[in-house]
């Protein structure tokens, strides 16, 4: 039956012609829509838009501002559209006569609006958008995600201008904050200077007012003193005229003590003779005392010496007698056995031998004695000889003191007898300046009563200035007090005009920085399994849809259930529909994949995985519809195109699910393309394995479920149909 489905197709030429038209209608639907749809954003540079610029430019702070013509270069560069400036007239016409999809119109008063930030009720800048929403809806949402781009063109222009003013103006303050804080510094040492010179006249001042006390009291003594003066000055001039006879008197006085300090000076002459005699017979004796020294010195170091051998000598007899004694002893056997007479004669020698040797050791003991004792002797006279040459050195040093300083005696003497000459001079003088004084007492006075008359009206006078000074020093605690509080005012001033300053002068503004304010936050786009353009989101539903609508027609151009010989049975029936369908799917689907890929340059993750989910959703259509035209004819058709109407509503491939109305929602999990879409989506786009299986295992379900249907169909006809044939046969 396989071959004869086979056979009937290529023998049947319309049929054949059919089929082969029929396998290009998912490549004519996929291919033509995504084409169609690829990236229509590329060609917005064409779509005419319309620009009206009315602006009459404004001047802001001097500066001429032309926003309007700015604007309208900036658009014309950016070619988003076709931008085309015209009149308002022709922008209207246009519109109506559809040769333009929008109009930008930019008012009169647009850049003057942009002048009035800084008044009490500023104008925003307004841009008229009028779209013809009926000539293209698309078009018209479209203009609209332009003009938010315009908007924030605009923003950003008009907010850079404010920040290149604001930054002028932050300049300029800064200059005159500098000027100010330099004015301040001067204006704080004004002010340090009148705050120390209130403090220093407020310090004059009450001295002055107790001083004027002082002086009011002082004037009483000074007239009561004046008075007492006047009459000292009388006594003072009597007792004048008795110094004047003392000052002779002291004069020769003065006479007879220089001539005894001549002869004063001659005595000292003679002693210093005598002095320097004695410091050379010291120095000739210290010299002969350095030789006792060493004599000494020597003599204890040989007694030393000779104490060390005399010790030597008494050891030495110590043990010659102790050899004496035990020869003795061991002599006593041999002794014994000698004649009597050798004997005896033996006896008598070592007797004597021993008592010499005892004698010499008691000699050698009293020598040693004798050598400490002269070595303890000479170590005392080097020592005294040291002590006395210590002495004599002070002395000849107390010589050479003497001897110098008797130059000196010598020198007082001749002073002594210089002065009292110059006293006897100077007292001569001095009796004259007492006769002076005699004569000026007797003018002072005369003149002291005069100064009584005076000082009662110096008197009156103080006491007025002393009460008014009180007065003025009272004020002047208050000015001081005014003066100091403007010291620290100023003080404060400088400090803060020379922060002000600095922070301003931190400030150094260029275009960066007026962009920066314009435009302070940029979006970075990061991108998670990035789509390219339209068509490669929209593949995975146009795909879908065109294998399904080619998996509809083939349903017209060859025969689900018509057989092209009689079947055996309904498995070979159902085998030999399917393997047709098979052959159709597996064409359409390679072709497809082949259009999209290559002739589009559709970027997939998987190649392979892309085919396959092409295969398989090309069988599951294949299926569904071979289930509904096999079961219900013409009126499974039209179940099919109610199926394909809610696939491509609810299959989530344009629009996502949440956002078309909640009862289609219900849809979106019973029907075959919403896994379709799923799994093309995965093997183009997110490279999600896990995903992808999950969705191919609904397919195979839905797929599995379709052929077991349409299976017990064709059992069941062939068991209803051919079984009676056979029994009326």
């Amino acid at each position: 039956m396989i071959k004869a489905e086979w056979l009937k197709i290529f023998k049947t030429r319309k049929m054949l012609v059919s089929i082969i038209a029929v396998l290009f209608i998912p490549v004519m639907y996929a291919g033509m829509f995504l084409w169609a749809f690829w990236d229509p954003y590329a060609g917005l540079p064409n779509l005419p838009v319309a620009i009206v610029n009315e602006d009459t430019g404004a001047e802001m702070d001097g500066v001429k501002l032309d926003l309007g013509d700015t604007l309208v270069d900036k658009l014309v560069d950016s070619e988003q559209f076709n931008f085309i400036e015209v009149s308002k007239e022709e922008a209207k016409k246009g519109l109506n006569g559809r040769d333009y999809y929008m109009i930008l119109e930019i008012p009169t008063n647009f850049s003057d609006h942009a002048t009035t930030l800084l008044d009490d009720k500023p104008s925003k800048l307004v841009i008229n958008y009028i779209p013809n929403e009926g000539l293209n809806f698309l078009g018209a949402q479209i203009g609209e995600t332009a003009m938010d781009r315009v908007r924030a063109e605009v923003n950003s222009q008009v907010s850079a201008t404010y920040a290149e003013k604001l930054f002028d103006s932050i300049a300029t303050l800064g200059d005159g904050f500098t000027e100010a804080a330099d004015g301040s510094i001067k204006l704080d040492e004004g002010a340090k200077k009148v705050a120390n010179g209130a403090k220093d006249l407020k310090g004059y001042l009450e001295q002055l007012a107790s001083s004027t006390i002082e002086l009011s009291n002082g004037t009483d003594k000074i007239t009561k003193g004046a008075g007492q003066a006047a009459t000292g000055a009388t006594e003072l001039s009597t007792g004048l005229v008795k110094l004047q006879d003392g000052t002779v008197q002291l004069q020769k006085g003065a006479q007879q003590a220089a001539t005894g300090a001549t002869n004063l000076e001659q005595g000292l002459s003679q002693y210093t003779q005598g002095v320097a005699k004695v410091e050379a017979g010291l120095t000739t004796l210290n010299e002969k005392q350095q030789q006792i020294i060493a004599g000494a010195a020597s003599v204890a170091e040989s007694a030393g010496t000779l104490n060390g051998a005399a010790n030597q000598l008494t050891n030495g007899s110590a043990k010659v007698e102790a050899g004496i004694s035990a020869l003795t002893a061991q002599l006593q056997s041999a002794i014994a056995s000698m004649p009597e007479e050798q004997a005896a004669a033996l006896k008598q020698t070592l007797a004597e031998l021993q008592a010499g040797s005892a004698s010499v050791h008691n000699g050698l003991n009293s020598l040693a004695s004798g050598t400490e004792k002269l070595q303890a002797g000479a170590n005392q006279v080097n020592s005294g000889a040291t002590q006395i040459a210590a002495g004599q050195a002070d002395v000849l040093a107390g010589a050479n003191s003497l001897s110098a300083k008797s130059n000196a005696l010598v020198d007082g003497a001749k002073n002594l007898q210089a002065g009292n000459a110059t006293l006897a001079a100077k007292l001569g003088e001095l009796n004259a300046g007492v006769n002076t004084a005699v004569a000026g007492s007797k003018t002072l006075a005369s003149g002291l009563n005069e100064l009584a008359t005076g000082t009662t009206t110096l008197n009156e006078g103080t006491t007025t200035l002393a009460s008014k000074s009180g007065e003025l020093a009272d004020g002047s605690s208050t000015l001081a007090e005014g003066s100091t509080e403007l010291a620290d005012g100023t003080a404060t001033l400088t400090s803060k005009l020379g922060e002000a300053s600095e922070k301003a002068n931190e400030v150094h503004a260029n275009d960066d920085t007026y962009d920066m304010v314009g435009n302070p936050v940029e979006v970075d786009k990061e991108s998670v399994n990035h789509v390219p353009n339209y068509g490669t989101g929209f593949s995975p539903y146009f795909i879908s849809l065109g294998l399904f609508v080619g998996a509809l027609l083939i349903s017209i151009v060859f025969p689900l259930v018509e057989p092209a010989i009689r079947p055996k049975n309904g498995a070979s029936w159902f085998t030999s529909k399917v393997t047709v369908l098979a052959v159709v799917g597996l064409i359409q689907s390679l072709l497809t994949v082949g259009i999209v890929k290559w002739g589009l340059g559709l970027e997939v993750q998987n190649l392979g995985y892309f085919v396959l989910s092409a295969l398989l959703t090309s069988y599951v259509y294949l299926g569904l519809i071979q289930m509904l035209v096999s079961i219900f004819g013409d009126p499974g058709r039209f179940m099919a195109i109610v199926v394909l109407i809610l696939q491509l509503t609810t299959s989530a491939g344009t629009f996502p699910l949440e956002l078309i109305p909640e009862p289609l929602q219900v849809f979106n999990k019973l029907l075959p393309m919403t896994y379709s879409v799923q799994a093309f989506k995965a093997s183009i786009s997110t490279g999600d394995m896990s995903y992808l299986w999950q969705n191919y295992g609904m397919l195979f379900g839905y797929m599995a479920v379709f052929l077991a249907i349409t299976f017990g169909y064709f059992m069941l006809l062939h068991t209803k149909r051919y079984s009676k044939v056979a029994e009326e046969n």
